[in-house]
């Protein structure tokens, strides 16, 4: 059936991408949307769109029912899933079916024997795929004597892993016995909250292993090769940062035998279409099968990069009954590509999700890089779905050519209105180890992201500074007295100006007499040297300090403080200067971090706990924050409920001491 008019099951970047594919090809689009996407850049790039009301992935792209209904109402003949929600759901493959509608996926019992990573594993050991033993426990099995079992039958490190779904969730290495029982229990929790089944199983834990995973394609004529392999060893709590095509270290002869593996899974499930077979390589070179992700990836485009192939046009071609064109059946490798993962999160903070509007989002567009993002400038990021906003590739002749024309743009891009984790990147990709190719999953273990993060001494006062200078240039501007005059203008010349910033939790004082274009600075009780303003608005700071002069851009979206330039980027709260009493919250407040939804509350008012007790766990963007207590004392307020949602900065609880009032703030 040719494919006319194409439905795309999902959100953000990858329904962009698809909708680019589609425009080339002259097929007609259709979006789904919730209400937070309303205005999502994805909707408007779609010649149709249909709203599902609601703004949780539950009451809109996991509904397999009003998904379908928006295909039959717009007359779309197929759907694409995309990945994550319904991309892997052998149902909706079904339903779809059912519908008359095509599923640009594999067959659903290809998914479904996929489903279940220890069914996956047997099956693989059966078609010959290298695989680790293990051991399952089923939902609602009990786990009594599993210490024992996992010490005979497996060894430690042993790792924990939901058997249903990926991306990380459920994931847990356990080093001894005393930790394995919580482990699985937090394992079960999070996989049933995310899957909807709580079974788990142990695997050996490999030490400094590579993730490689194997592009596969197959077509409905009985075609089934791989596009070689991906190296996607960069990764925080089990979730992909950096990945990059071919890998640094797998040779002509690994490369050969990791595809034959991999096609050889596919052939195994009766595979149609793109998917993923996933592995884990030790320091030897001898590798095992993870998973298969029976769907397009995050990470396709660097490997259509590194062989000039569209994998989503192959995808189109594949779902309207073609055979693989001679252009996949004889793919070559030209080049190197890596791709980064620009995320809303703080990585100097546990990767703490971001929310908020994007008040500047800009990419330098150069030569060789290819930006696939959902978001725009003055678009939400919110706390219902991914953190991701963009997806940056760089392409070159070399690895290292790669690496340097990926960080060179990272380092360009200026994002204001949510910490991000540009600098992180940029910092990965400057480090010698990652240069050299010496890399693994625990790389983000053993180098600190604080200190990959980190920009130069200057960072911190410089941007304090230009802040300073931009916030008086806005109060100028929108001033009805005097507005003429220049920033840091003062009748009373002798005084300095004086701002509060907070830096994390720390106070940080700003102080500035201009004198002409020479300014007089302390910031933090520090002189900054030689400061002359070039040029200064509420948006930009033309500063140069020390002789070296540099652009610092500058946003604000209430007390917030965001600014940007060469040196990195940095977040700051304007202090007020007349808080109004009571504002402050009282000692052994437990705030929430970030915006979310109570998944668990683990205390009581009344409660007497020690430091490092669990009191409430938050779950965003995919992932679960736990609150704990600051300091031994009794719990005086608790405003936390299990399914309720919570904004940044939410008092959930007060840990009061023995000397401390019983007070709400």
């Amino acid at each position: 059936m040719k494919i006319t008019k194409l439905l795309v099951a999902n959100r953000g970047e990858i329904a962009s991408r698809v909708f680019r594919t589609c425009r080339e090809l002259d097929i007609a689009t259709v979006a789904v949307f919730s209400d937070a996407d309303a205005s999502a850049p994805f909707v408007g790039e779609a010649d149709e769109a249909v709203a599902l009301s609601g703004n949780s992935a539950a009451e809109t792209y996991l509904r397999a029912d009003l998904v379908i209904a928006a295909a039959l109402r717009t007359g779309a003949n197929a759907i694409h899933p995309g990945y994550g929600f319904l991309s892997e759901n052998a149902e909706f493959a079904e339903a779809c079916a059912d519908a008359g509608i095509v599923f640009v996926g594999p067959p659903p019992a290809a998914i479904r024997s996929m489903g279940s990573k220890t069914a996956a594993k047997e099956l693989m050991q059966a078609a010959g795929v290298p695989v680790l033993s293990g051991i399952t426990i089923g939902d609602g099995e009990s786990a009594d004597g599993l210490a024992d079992r996992a010490a005979k039958e497996v060894g430690y490190p042993v790792l924990v892993k939901a058997a249903f779904g990926g991306g990380g969730r459920g994931m847990r290495v356990v080093h001894d016995p005393v930790e394995l029982e919580e482990a699985v229990a937090s394992a079960r929790r999070e996989a049933t909250s995310a899957f909807g089944n709580g079974t788990v199983f142990l695997e050996r834990f490999v030490d400094r292993p590579r993730h490689i995973e194997v592009q596969v394609f197959a077509d409905t004529q009985g075609h089934a090769v791989h596009l070689f392999e991906r190296e996607c060893s960069i990764q925080r709590r089990y979730q992909k940062v950096i990945e990059e095509a071919p890998s640094p270290v797998v040779t002509p002869a690994m490369r050969t035998e990791l595809g034959s593996a991999a096609v050889a899974a596919a052939k195994a499930i009766g595979y149609v279409g793109a998917g993923t077979v996933e592995f884990i390589m030790d320091s030897s070179g001898d590798f095992f099968f993870l998973e298969v992700n029976t769907r397009l990836q995050v990470e396709h485009p660097v490997t259509e990069m590194i062989t000039g192939l569209d994998l989503v046009a192959l995808q189109l071609s594949v779902a309207e009954g073609e055979p693989l064109p001679p252009a996949a059946l004889e793919a070559t490798i030209t080049g190197h590509a890596i791709e980064a993962r620009l995320c809303a999160e703080d990585p100097t903070n546990g990767y703490l999700p971001g929310t908020g509007r994007l008040l500047l989002f800009d990419v330098p567009d150069l030569p060789g890089v290819r930006l696939d993002t959902g978001v725009r400038t003055g678009s939400e990021v919110s706390a219902h779905y991914d953190n991701m906003l963009a997806k940056v590739i760089a392409y070159a002749p070399t690895r290292d050519q790669a690496a340097r024309l990926l960080a060179r743009a990272l380092s360009e891009a200026r994002i204001l209105g949510v910490v991000t984790n540009r600098d992180l990147l940029v910092g990965v990709l400057r480090e010698d180890e990652f240069r050299a190719g010496d890399i693994d999953t625990g790389y983000l273990t053993r180098h600190d992201p604080a200190e990959l993060s980190k920009g130069s001494d200057e960072t911190v006062p410089v941007h304090a500074l230009a802040v300073a200078l931009a916030d008086a240039a806005e109060r100028r501007a929108s001033s009805d007295v005097l507005p003429a005059a220049p920033t840091g203008w003062r009748n009373v010349r002798n005084a300095p100006s004086n701002t509060v910033l907070v830096l994390g939790d720390e106070p940080l004082e700003v102080q500035y007499r201009l004198r002409g274009t020479s300014v007089e600075a302390t910031v933090g009780g520090a002189a900054l040297d030689g400061v002359v303003l070039r040029a200064c608005t509420p948006d930009e700071v033309d500063l140069q300090v020390a002789g070296v002069r540099r652009v610092v851009s500058v946003a604000r979206s209430g007390s917030a403080r965001y600014a940007d330039s060469v040196l990195g980027a940095t977040a700051f709260a304007e202090q007020e200067r007349f808080p109004l009493p009571g504002a402050l919250a009282v000692a052994g407040s437990l705030i929430a971090p970030m915006n979310g939804t109570v998944i668990r509350v683990e205390a009581e008012v009344g409660q007497v706990v020690t430091a490092g007790t669990v009191i409430v766990v938050l779950e965003a963007m995919k992932m679960e924050h736990v609150v704990k207590a600051p300091h031994d004392g009794t719990i005086t307020v608790l405003d936390a409920t299990v399914g309720g949602a919570v904004d940044l900065g939410h008092v959930l609880a007060v840990v009061s001491e023995a000397d401390e009032p019983a007070e709400a703030p």
